[in-house]
């Protein structure tokens, strides 16, 4: 497993970081009870298969809804 966090631009409100965390509990390979959205610092965290998902599949899905990818930074755990 790895572990992910993509810096988000500007969350508006608490239902954004609902619907990204939705987004990509909802992708394969995701570790479910791992996704985080944090409003203040706008940033997503959470644990993925790497052989099942690639982080741009993870941003595609975030830049999908609308929402803007800055940064990601993956980490092996």
């Amino acid at each position: 497993m790895k572990t992910v966090t993509i810096q988000l631009g500007t969350l508006t409100c608490p239902s954004c970081v609902l619907k990204i965390e939705n987004a990509v509990k909802s992708l394969d390979g995701v570790e479910k009870e791992s996704v985080k959205v944090l409003f203040n610092s706008s940033k997503a965290k959470f644990d993925f298969d790497g052989k099942k998902l690639s982080v741009e599949d993870a941003e595609k899905a975030i830049t999908a809804l609308g929402y803007e990818v800055k940064k990601s930074q993956v980490k092996a755990k």
